[in-house]
């Protein structure tokens, strides 16, 4: 390559990092979904997410290890191209942008259920068309402008999150006799496992969809200043904070109100702002359902800005059209922003022509794309391992307990797989070995034209 040639820019400082890292795992999966999960598993939830947390922290380790060996475009789809063959980067790569496709539409579609929150006359699909308009330009801007606007709407939820969790530990010990804000709503509606240990294990493949960004700190890679130094102060923090901000944040709110006294209406409902409504704080839950909002919106930033990394690490490595590696003076990969734009474009259809089921249609498909991507993290990290064994190499940032939990983690994902299946969601499991087999044929179609 030449030296004039234009390339990403190591513009994102620590603070972008720590902030990126943490804000990608903070979203629709505890704000909206956990509403559905709290009907079926009650206070139960607390534990649910604590082992989704611990599942969440071995993966980032794994990545975490070949990301600071390596700071690259296209982070594992890179790692699996090198250490594992062409097609494990192809199939990487392509199912980890089509994953973010699918969760910048499941974003989208979520922000406008919160702005009919206020204004339910407002259609869908006119909100969503509006704030998609808003995330691509931003992602177009320079990288630093990326950063500074991810930094600032991480810091707006992670903030709120905390203030939430200082009010309502100040609600529930300033309550009187009378009210029902109690700590043992944990336990006396029920038990903990009010609908058994079943209620929380079908629940888990749901749970599972509010850790899928933690991954994305690995795209920022190549972006990032002293890499060597911040991306593993990342991993570790970021991990531990999202860790604590479900766990503490849930346990308080189902504090506050006995979860069988919610009308949490299912999948659309954010517990959050139902809570604090029926306490009759209503401004605390227009407070809430704006940083939600917000929430939303900078994971469905990030999630464009992952789709235009990946694309661009692919074409890199030969597996996507060479047009996707062109990066404008200001380090932005222009063509890749605009087409995986252009593929989110279609949320706005999909909210205009099924409103109602958009949401639900979407979670089910992202789990089982992240179970994919998730799996081959852990695979890889294993190839990674051994040919590093095989070199001697001692790496500075190595992953816990590894090569048993990267088996762990496997046969835990087998076992999400198997929840989908049971739940209903046959199709969304079946289709899996099915995507593989296509992209594996678009796989041999492009070596045969590159040949």
């Amino acid at each position: 390559m030449s030296n004039n040639t234009p390339t990403l820019k190591r513009r994102l400082k620590n603070r972008h990092i720590q902030l990126i890292a943490m804000g990608g795992a903070i979203g629709t999966g505890l704000f909206l979904g956990s509403a559905h999960i709290i009907e079926s598993a009650g206070p139960s939830i607390i534990l649910g997410y604590f082992i989704g947390g611990l599942i969440a922290f071995l993966i980032m380790r794994q990545l975490g290890e070949m990301i600071v060996h390596e700071p690259v475009t296209g982070s594992f789809s890179y790692f699996a191209f090198k250490y594992w063959g062409r097609f494990s980067g192809f199939l990487t790569g392509w199912n980890y942008w089509v994953l973010y496709i699918l969760v910048a539409m499941t974003e989208l579609t979520a922000i406008g259920k919160y702005v009919n929150y206020w204004w339910p006359e407002i259609p869908t699909w006119l909100t969503v068309l509006f704030f998609f308009s808003l995330v691509t330009i931003m992602n177009l801007a320079n990288v630093k402008i990326y950063g500074e606007s991810e930094f600032w709407l991480s810091i707006i939820k992670v903030l709120a999150i905390v203030a939430m969790i200082l009010f309502g530990v100040y609600l529930l010990f300033s309550a009187d006799a009378s009210s029902s804000a109690s700590i043992q709503n944990l336990w006396i509606h029920g038990g903990f496992f009010p609908h058994g240990f079943d209620g929380l294990f079908y629940m888990l493949a749901f749970m599972m969809f509010a850790f899928g960004g933690i991954e994305l700190i690995s795209m920022a890679a190549a972006e990032t200043e002293n890499p060597d130094k911040n991306i593993p102060k990342a991993v570790n923090q970021t991990v531990i904070r999202v860790f604590l901000f479900y766990i503490c944040s849930l346990a308080i709110l189902l504090s506050l109100v006995p979860w069988n006294q919610l009308e949490l209406g299912g999948l659309d409902k954010s517990p959050f702002v139902i809570i604090f409504n029926e306490m009759g704080i209503h401004w605390a839950a227009h407070l809430l359902n704006f940083i939600i909002l917000t929430a939303s919106l900078s994971v469905c930033n990030s999630g464009m800005y992952a789709n235009s990394r990946m694309l661009l690490g692919l074409a890199e490595q030969g597996n996507a059209l060479k047009l996707f590696s062109r990066v404008n003076r200001q380090g932005i990969p222009v063509p890749a922003v605009l087409f995986s734009a252009l593929l989110i474009f279609s949320c706005v259809l999909l909210n205009y022509f099924v409103p109602e089921k958009a949401l639900s249609y979407l979670i089910y498909i992202v789990v089982a794309a992240a179970v994919l991507n998730w799996m081959m993290i852990s695979l890889i990290h294993l190839k990674f391992r051994q040919t590093m064994k095989k070199e001697g190499v001692k790496t500075k940032f190595p992953a816990l307990f590894a090569p048993f939990t990267n088996y762990f983690v496997l046969a835990f994902m087998l076992m999400i797989l198997y929840i989908m299946w049971v739940q209903g969601f046959m199709l969304s499991v079946l289709m899996l070995p099915v995507w593989i087999l296509i992209l594996f044929c678009i796989f041999e179609f492009f070596k045969q034209k590159q040949s």
